[in-house]
C-alpha cells in the first residue's frame, strides 16, 4: 500500500518514521520546503523540526506534491488547523481514486469553527465515513520517532475504516485502539491543547501540583460538558483521546502548549512567546471557536474563558485565576449529570 504523509514538522516526520520502521507499505513524506526533504533524503534527519532523531534511511521525502500524492491509498493529513483546508485542496488537485484520509491535526479552524473531519467532508466530493479517520491520543512526536511504547486511538465511523488504519499503525511499540466517536477524538484533541495552556499558567505562576491537578481535573470536566453538546460521547474522554493526551500534553515540556503557559506565566507577552517558536501552538487559535460555539450552546466554559482572556483580550495570568476562583460554587459532574453511567446522587 502507498501512504503520502503530508506535513513534515515534528508529527509528521515522527508518523512518516513509525510507519517506514514496519516496513510494509510505501511511505513517502511531503514537506513544504525543498531543502528539508534533501536534508531528509541525504542525512536521515529533521533539523528543522525534529533534531538529533535519526531518520529510517528508508524514509524518502520530496517537496513535489504531485510526486507525494500519486497513486496514494491512504493519504496521512498532518498539518496546522489555520492551513489544513488549503493544502487539502492542493492535495486534491493531484489525487485519484478513492484515497481514505487519516487527520493528524489537533485544533478548529478559526474562520468556520471546523472539525478537520468536518473539512475532508466539505473538500473531498463524495468522500464516505469510511474513508475518514483520525489518530489521536498521547502522542508527543519525539518519543514516537524514539520508538518508545505508546498508545493512539484511531476514530471512525465506519468500523472496516477503522480497522484499516487500525491495521496500519499498529506495530509493537505503538499500540492502537479503535474508538467510532470521530466528533469526542477530534474535540479532545483540540480542547487538551486549551487546558494545557492553562495548566502551564498555573505552573508559571509557581503554584503547586496541588493547583495544576484542578485545573487539569477540571479541564476534563470542561470538555465533556462542551462534548455532548456537538455529538460526542462523554466516555471517549475516559480513554486516550481524553484525559490520555491530555496527561501528557499538561505534564511533558515537549508540549508547546503547556510550554506557551508557562511563559504566560512568567508574564511574557503572547505575541512575543508564539513570534519564537517554530512550530505551532495549536491551543493559542482554537481557544477562540472552542469559546464560541461552547458560549451558543450554553455551555459553562470558565477555563477556556479565562485562556481566551490571557492569549487574545491581554488579561493579567493573576487575574484570571482570582476570576477562577471567584466563580460560583456548582456540583462538581454540573453539565454531565445525565450522561453518567452512574448519578452522583445514587
Amino acid at each position: 500500500m502507498r501512504v503520502a504523509v503530508v506535513g513534515a514538522g515534528s508529527w509528521g516526520t515522527a508518523v512518516a518514521t513509525l510507519l517506514q520502521r514496519k516496513a510494509e507499505h510505501e511511505i513517502l513524506l511531503w514537506a513544504r520546503r525543498a531543502e528539508l526533504a534533501e536534508t531528509i533524503n541525504l542525512f536521515h534527519e529533521n533539523p528543522l523540526y525534529l533534531p538529533d532523531i535519526a531518520l529510517p534511511e528508508g524514509l524518502a521525502a520530496t517537496s513535489n506534491l504531485r510526486d507525494a500524492i500519486a497513486g496514494a491509498e491512504v493519504i496521512v493529513m498532518a498539518v496546522p488547523s489555520h492551513g489544513f483546508r488549503s493544502v487539502l485542496r492542493s492535495v486534491l488537485e493531484h489525487v485519484s481514486g478513492r484515497p481514505t484520509f487519516v487527520s493528524l491535526t489537533k485544533g478548529l479552524e478559526v474562520t468556520t469553527r471546523k472539525r478537520m473531519s468536518e473539512v475532508l467532508s466539505d473538500e473531498v466530493e463524495g468522500i464516505t465515513a469510511r474513508s475518514i479517520a483520525v489518530l489521536t491520543g498521547p502522542n508527543l512526536a519525539r518519543e514516537i520517532a524514539t520508538g518508545f511504547p505508546a498508545a493512539s486511538t484511531v476514530a471512525c465511523a465506519d468500523d472496516a475504516g477503522a480497522a484499516l488504519i487500525h491495521d496500519l499503525f499498529h506495530t509493537t511499540n505503538f499500540r492502537c485502539y479503535s474508538n467510532n466517536d470521530v466528533a469526542g477524538a477530534e474535540i479532545g484533541g483540540a480542547f487538551k491543547n486549551v487546558i494545557a495552556i492553562a495548566a502551564g499558567i498555573a505552573e508559571g505562576l509557581g503554584y503547586g501540583d496541588n493547583t495544576k491537578a484542578t485545573v487539569i481535573t477540571r479541564g476534563l470536566a470542561e470538555m465533556a460538558r462542551f462534548s455532548v453538546h456537538f455529538g460526542a460521547q462523554p466516555i471517549t474522554f475516559l480513554g486516550l483521546a481524553g484525559v490520555g493526551d491530555l496527561i501528557a500534553t499538561c505534564a511533558s515540556p515537549q508540549s508547546r502548549n503547556h510550554s506557551v503557559g508557562i511563559e504566560l506565566g512568567k508574564g511574557r507577552d503572547i505575541g512575543d512567546i508564539m513570534g519564537s517558536m517554530k512550530m505551532v501552538a495549536e491551543g493559542v487559535q482554537s481557544c477562540k471557536p472552542i469559546l464560541e460555539l461552547g458560549t451558543e450552546a450554553g455551555v459553562w466554559m470558565p477555563i477556556t474563558e479565562n485562556v481566551v482572556a490571557i492569549c487574545h483580550e491581554g488579561a493579567s495570568v493573576e487575574g484570571a485565576a482570582a476570576d477562577l476562583l471567584a466563580r460560583e460554587l456548582r456540583s462538581e459532574f454540573h453539565g454531565v449529570e445525565n450522561y453518567l453511567l452512574v448519578h452522583p446522587k445514587s
